[in-house]
């Protein structure tokens, strides 16, 4: 689904998130697609609760950041992301989470990173969090048109592994289709409900 879709005809995720952060669109838009995707994959998104009552308890929480393509850009987006889950009391899964963002925000600058002399892509790579209720959506944004899948490496490769620890630490892991503006590959994390 485009973002220009989504930006049109608000979701009942979309409303309550616009509403917990004060209506502010900011820039974690691009995150509904991957929700609205993982809802549909796993079949327990959108939360059934009613909106208020996620509200009481300061759902949804949303972060977003847009990590630099340098060598520590990585590292600050795990550091990010663990500040982040340890601000919303998630603990159960935290590092199972970081280490998913770490290899999606690898491979996503791996692959859409230029050579040097070639132009930057017209959009960023953007990491988000999302966490409308005991769950956690973790996505990572690229330009890139893409489509990531598991391979077999040979014994002897040094990489090629990161979508397998990617299936073997979250619940379910996706790919929205790409668009003009490149691709969003999350991952949703159950975490232990604090109701």
């Amino acid at each position: 689904m485009s973002e220009a879709a989504i930006t049109t005809a608000p979701t009942e995720l979309e409303s309550a998130c616009s509403a917990a952060l004060g209506g502010a669109a900011a820039n974690w838009r691009w995150l509904m697609s991957a929700a609205e995707m993982a809802a549909e994959v796993s079949g327990i998104w959108p939360i059934v609760r009613p909106p208020e009552a996620l509200r009481s308890r300061g759902y949804p929480r949303v972060a977003t950041r847009t990590p630099g393509a340098g060598a520590e850009s990585v590292r600050v987006a795990r550091d990010f992301t663990a500040a982040t889950l340890q601000r919303w009391g998630v603990a159960d899964r935290s590092e199972d989470i970081v280490m998913v963002v770490s290899e999606l925000l690898t491979n996503a600058l791996r692959y859409t990173v230029p050579c040097p002399g070639v132009a930057w892509p017209r959009w960023p790579v953007r990491l988000g969090l999302l966490q409308p209720g005991p769950w956690v959506l973790c996505a990572i944004s690229d330009p890139s048109d893409e489509v990531p899948a598991p391979r077999e490496p040979c014994w002897s490769d040094e990489s090629g592994r990161g979508l397998h620890v990617v299936e073997s630490l979250c619940d379910e892991w996706g790919c929205t289709s790409p668009t003009a503006r490149g691709k969003v590959v999350w991952a949703t994390f159950a975490t232990s409900p604090r109701w």
